[in-house]
């Protein structure tokens, strides 16, 4: 009877965790809405690195990262953590400046989705990896999708996929150097890194000053929310379970652009997004059953 409770006690657990887990993702790709919105105001770049600033200040308020004494050793690996971390939040922004947001989620997680690949060496990864540029063709102006998609908006989601992925090589040793307090230094580093955006628009904000609660919402909607709801799903989802259930983020974005941005794709488009998705699940799929692989992880803080 004691086994069956904690079984029902366990199950219990694991949904709530299952359903923080989806509830994080969702707040990622709503704010990422809003943000888009803000574009006219304060352009890309502007957004980003107001964006980054608010995370930065949320996170330090949270995890203290002041506590933590860099020595010469991990100073360099933290360096490039925080680099790769506030360019990648610019190039997203600078993506969905030009294409909509399910797309530019979509061609991100190529980066992710290699180094996972790249850590596993199992034949079926090559049907993951076919999959990927399957899906990544489709989505090109020179393949057989929507011509009309921007191939500069594309350059700069592939910028955030490639800045993924340097980020999750980096944090892997900059956790182990200095543990959760990590993301706040990482998000410091990476708001001081593009400040110089902010700065550009700072006339504006003192214009419309409304605006920084909207901001401030992004922020939390982008980082604090979803990190929180990672932090406590990571307790009872296994790690290929998480893997997986990432792999929806390029869906649940294409479906916020729809629903908030009125951004409608094509079969083609949802096609190519599906590819990536199967095959994102794929590579979670195979990398939790190789020892020290990891899987395709949360889109960064």
């Amino acid at each position: 009877m004691q086994g069956q409770t904690g079984q029902k006690a366990q199950g219990r657990a694991m949904g709530l965790s299952i359903a923080a887990l989806l509830v994080g993702m969702l707040s990622i790709q709503l704010g990422a809405a809003i943000a888009k919105g803000l574009f006219p105001l304060l352009g890309a770049a502007g957004t980003a690195s107001l964006r980054i600033l608010f995370a930065a200040l949320f996170l330090a308020i949270a995890l203290a990262p002041w506590k933590v004494r860099p020595t010469r050793a991990t100073i360099g690996p933290l360096l490039l953590y925080g680099l790769v971390l506030g360019l990648m939040n610019l190039s997203f922004y600078k993506a969905l400046a030009t294409i909509p947001l399910g797309l530019a989620v979509a061609i991100e997680f190529i980066g992710p989705l290699g180094v996972a690949i790249a850590f596993s060496r199992r034949r079926v990864d090559l049907l993951w990896a076919g999959l990927a540029v399957t899906g990544l063709f489709l989505l090109l102006p020179f393949g057989i999708g929507d011509a009309d998609t921007d191939p500069v908006g594309i350059g700069w989601a592939l910028g955030a996929g490639l800045c993924w992925a340097l980020y999750i090589l980096a944090g892997k040793r900059t956790s182990q150097d200095h543990g959760y307090r990590a993301a706040a230094l990482g998000m410091a580093i990476g708001a001081l890194a593009i400040l110089p955006a902010g700065v550009a628009v700072a006339d504006r904000v003192l214009a419309h000053p409304q605006t920084l609660l909207f901001v401030a919402a992004v922020a939390l909607l982008s980082s604090a929310l979803p990190y929180t709801l990672e932090m406590i799903a990571l307790r009872h989802v296994p790690a290929g379970t998480f893997g997986t259930l990432m792999s929806l983020e390029p869906a649940l974005g294409a479906l916020a652009g729809a629903i908030w941005l009125r951004e409608h794709l094509p079969l083609t488009q949802w096609i190519a997004i599906a590819a990536i998705m199967a095959a994102s699940a794929g590579a979670a799929w195979t990398a939790s059953r190789m020892s020290g692989a990891p899987t395709i992880p949360t889109e960064p803080t």
